[in-house]
C-alpha cells in the first residue's frame, strides 16, 4: 500500500510543477496577464477537455520592472499581440532547458546529421541515422498505442502547444538524445582516439539535460500510471531506456547492417517500402496529432538515407580514412574549419531546396489525384494525402544528402 501511495505521488502533475517551481517557473495567477486583468487571453486555446496555453516573452511585475508582451510595454488597456502565461524567475535556467529541448526536434535533425555525414564521418552518421530511424519509431508508435496522457495545466507550465495533443509515454525526446548520444559515443571510440570516459560524460549530460528538459516544459510527468502496479514506468527514464536496450541489442550486428546498406541491392528498396508501409498503417487516433506526420519525417530520411548511401558506395565515394583504427583526431585549423563551413553552408542550401520542391510537387501532384485543394491545411492532414507527401519529401531529402552533395563535393573539390 505504502508502495502504491509513493508511485501515486510520482506521477502526480504537482511534482513536475514542484520541479518547474524549483527552476523558477510558475503559472500566473487565474485571470491575470502580465499582472493585470485579462478575461479571456487571446493566448488560450482549448484541446479536448484540458487547457493549453502558448507563452510569449515577458517581464514579471515582482521584480519591479514593467510588464512587457512580446517586447512591447503595456498599461493594462493597450496589448499587443498573446500574452505570456507562466513567469521567468531564471532566465539562465529557462534558455538552457529551452536549448535542450530543441536537440530533440527537427532543426537539430537536419543540422547535427548532415554535419556529422559531410564533416565528420559518414561510417558514424550512417549508424546514427539507422538508429534514430528505429527507435523514434517504437517510441512514437507507443505513444498512440498507449495513451497516456500529458500532464495537466494547471499547475503545470506548458511551454510548447505544438505537441499538446500528442500523447507522453514513452519521451521521444529522451528516446532520441540517447540513442543519438551513445551511438555516436560508440561508433566515434571504434574509429577515433579520445577518452571514452570524457566521451561517457559528454553523452550521459547530453541525454540527461535533454530529458529534463521535457519536465521543465511540463510535457512529461515524472511517472505516469496505467492499471497496475508493474506497468508503472517513469516516461523519461522509459525513452531513455528503450534507446540504450535497443543499442545493447544491436550493437553486435551494426557492421553486418551496414554492409547490407552499402552493398545489397536489395536492401535500399526495402528500406523505402518498410518505411511508406509502416507510416501509412501507423496506429490510427480518433484526433489528429503531430505524432504520424513526424514519424513519416524521421522514416522518410532513413529511407532516402539507405538509397543514398548506396549509391555513393556504387560509384566508389564513400569516404573511409587511411591509416590503422582507432585514427587520432586531427587538429583543428582555420582551413578545415572554413572547408567544413563551406560544406555545411553549401548542403544545407541544397536540401532547402529539395525540399520545396519535393513538397511542391509531391503535394501538386497529390492534389490532382485526389481532386482535392492541398492550400487547406485540414487536407494536408488526410493519411492519404500527408504520409505520401512528407515521406516523398524527407526521402528525396536523405538521398540528396547523402548522394547527391556529397558527389558535388567531390566534383569541385571540397
Amino acid at each position: 500500500m505504502a508502495l502504491l501511495l509513493l508511485l501515486e505521488t510520482l506521477q502526480d502533475p504537482q511534482l513536475v510543477a514542484q520541479f518547474q517551481r524549483f527552476c523558477g517557473l510558475t503559472l500566473k495567477p487565474k485571470g491575470e496577464t502580465n499582472g493585470v486583468s485579462s478575461g479571456h487571453s487571446p493566448a488560450q486555446t482549448l484541446h479536448g477537455d484540458r487547457e493549453k496555453t502558448a507563452g510569449v516573452k515577458g517581464v514579471s511585475q515582482e521584480n519591479g520592472h514593467k510588464p512587457y508582451i512580446n517586447g512591447s510595454c503595456t498599461n493594462g488597456t493597450h496589448r499587443q499581440g498573446p500574452a505570456r502565461k507562466y513567469v521567468v524567475r531564471n532566465y539562465l535556467l529557462y534558455y538552457l532547458f529551452r536549448f535542450a529541448a530543441a536537440l530533440g526536434q527537427e532543426v537539430f535533425y537536419i543540422t547535427f546529421l548532415p554535419f556529422t555525414l559531410w564533416n565528420i564521418d559518414s561510417y558514424i552518421a550512417r549508424r546514427l541515422i539507422i538508429v534514430w530511424c528505429t527507435v523514434m519509431y517504437i517510441g512514437q508508435a507507443s505513444k498512440d498505442l498507449l495513451k497516456w496522457p500529458r500532464p495537466s495545466s494547471p499547475p503545470v507550465v506548458k511551454l510548447e502547444t505544438r505537441v499538446e495533443a500528442e500523447y507522453g509515454m514513452p519521451s521521444t525526446h529522451a528516446i532520441a538524445a540517447t540513442a543519438i548520444s551513445f551511438t555516436f559515443l560508440l561508433a566515434a571510440m571504434e574509429r577515433y582516439q579520445f577518452p571514452f570516459v570524457l566521451g561517457f560524460v559528454a553523452a550521459l549530460c547530453l541525454s540527461t539535460l535533454v530529458s529534463l528538459s521535457r519536465l521543465y516544459t511540463g510535457m512529461h510527468t515524472v511517472l505516469e500510471n496505467i492499471s497496475e502496479l508493474a506497468a508503472q514506468k517513469n516516461d523519461v527514464i522509459c525513452g531513455a531506456l528503450i534507446a540504450l536496450v535497443f543499442i545493447a541489442v544491436t550493437f553486435p550486428v551494426w557492421d553486418a547492417i551496414d554492409h547490407l546498406v552499402l552493398t545489397n541491392p536489395i536492401f535500399p528498396v526495402l528500406a523505402v517500402v518498410a518505411g511508406f508501409l509502416l507510416c501509412y498503417n501507423y496506429p490510427k487516433l480518433d484526433h489528429y496529432s503531430t505524432t504520424r506526420a513526424d514519424t513519416t519525417v524521421i522514416q522518410g530520411v532513413g529511407a532516402g538515407t539507405c538509397v543514398g548511401v548506396w549509391i555513393i558506395n556504387l560509384i566508389g565515394l564513400t569516404y573511409e580514412p587511411s591509416g590503422v583504427f582507432p585514427l587520432p583526431i586531427p587538429p583543428l585549423s582555420y582551413f578545415m574549419l572554413l572547408k567544413q563551413l563551406l560544406r555545411f553552408v553549401l548542403g544545407v542550401t541544397l536540401l532547402v531546396i529539395t525540399r520545396f520542391v519535393a513538397k511542391t510537387l509531391s503535394l501538386k501532384a497529390l492534389g490532382l489525384w485526389y481532386k482535392v485543394s492541398t492550400q487547406d491545411v485540414l487536407v494536408r492532414q488526410r493519411l492519404e494525402i500527408e504520409v505520401p507527401y512528407k515521406f516523398v519529401t524527407y526521402t528525396s531529402i536523405g538521398l540528396v544528402a547523402t548522394s547527391l552533395v556529397p558527389w558535388i563535393y567531390y566534383l569541385v573539390n571540397l
